[in-house]
């Protein structure tokens, strides 16, 4: 057991991997991980599952028994990834029984339907469906398509991470979007204590965006602010969960059994390598939220990061400190969410079609 990773689980922050392969499950890589390095959660991608399925021969045979049923392309990637899903469920099932809000391990809505209210349900439903596990996130994105899907899953009874979340603006809709949807499944007769949701709010892309502004204002003042934003905001999302969570409809709700929906630092491997490759957890640590890390991200904590007690609540005022100097320093704050929620979407469609390509070709492979 990781004397790190203990100490930062000790602290409040459950460590989740965000990777999957039937590589990591049947070897038993998986149990492994969550035995000898506090992982109690696992996220994924179709980047992830594009580079399992790549790399790995484990779904040779299930890709040649779906093609020789006639299963299309988007067949095949809904039975490889939900199997996936499913598997890493059961090996996490323990923890879940054993832990109020962790065990979860999250699948993505398909991408390419981000702006389409109706048809992300419809995907979620089928999902959850499909994978047929309680301790199952469905993740969907909280475009403002994305808000009116997270309530009416919720609603359903669906477990919900919701994803792409990068202003604490739109964070608040999230968290509205939540309620409303617990709102809606007590109204409905629903059991709230057995819907669990993680808010995933991306972390070094903030970084990422503004440092590259301030390098082409280029002034001292401007300069001297790279690396704070992505952490400030991240801090005020935090102060935005207090806030809701001390409300009286909160309270009403957890009254009658909801759990509540914790912020999940995600986007947190450090592209900077100017930064520590750490930052993302060290001065993230806060009691009742989620880490995922990369495996990178996950060993270099294992190795050399620290624990350094709270660094996030009570930090508001000083968070918004960066974000008024940013202003001042001519950094449209607003359009940098706009333009980072964006390219979000534009990359998680990007890497559904890398995952269709992939596919394909494994198909074709098993048709020859």
């Amino acid at each position: 057991m990781s004397d790190r990773l203990k100490a930062l689980a000790d602290a409040g922050v459950s460590i989740w991997l965000d990777d999957l392969s039937r590589e990591r499950i049947e070897t038993g890589n998986l149990a492994e991980v969550v035995a000898e390095k506090s992982v109690v959660g696992v996220t994924t991608n179709p980047t992830i599952f594009a580079a399992a399925i790549a790399n790995g021969e484990r779904y040779d045979a299930q890709v040649r028994d779906l093609v020789a049923g006639g299963a299309d392309v988007d067949t095949v990637i809904f039975e490889l990834t939900t199997e996936d899903v499913r598997n890493a469920c059961d090996i996490l099932a323990p923890v879940a029984d054993a832990t109020k809000d962790d065990g979860r391990v999250s699948i993505e809505v398909e991408p390419t339907l981000a702006n389409d209210t109706e048809a992300t349900i419809a995907s979620a439903k089928a999902l959850w469906t499909a994978v047929d596990r309680p301790n199952a996130l469905i993740k969907i994105p909280a475009t403002l398509e994305g808000l009116p899907a997270i309530t009416a899953a919720i609603a359903e009874g669906i477990s919900v991470n919701v994803t792409l979340i990068f202003s604490v603006e739109r964070y608040r809709a999230v968290m509205d979007a939540y309620l409303s949807g617990l709102e809606q499944a007590r109204e409905k007769g629903l059991d709230l204590s057995t819907i669990r949701s993680v808010a995933s709010f991306f972390v070094s892309r903030v970084d990422t965006e503004v440092d590259a502004r301030l390098e082409k204002l280029g002034s001292d003042e401007a300069l001297a602010l790279r690396g704070q934003a992505a952490v400030a905001n991240a801090r005020l999302a935090y102060a935005a969960f207090e806030e809701v969570h001390a409300g009286e409809r909160w309270q009403t709700l957890a009254a009658a059994g909801a759990h509540a929906q914790r912020p999940l630092w995600a986007s947190t491997g450090v592209k900077n390598p100017d930064y520590p490759d750490t930052l993302y957890v060290t001065d993230l640590v806060v009691a009742d939220t989620v880490n995922t890390m990369p495996e990178k991200t996950l060993a270099a904590f294992a190795d050399h990061g620290e624990v350094k007690g709270d660094q996030v609540s009570g930090r508001a005022a000083e968070a918004q400190e960066v974000f008024d100097r940013l202003e001042a320093a001519g950094i449209d704050v607003t359009d940098v969410f706009l333009t980072l929620e964006t390219e979000g979407v534009e990359k998680f469609k990007a890497s559904w079609l890398e995952l269709i390509d992939t596919v394909k070709g494994q198909m074709e492979k098993a048709g020859a």
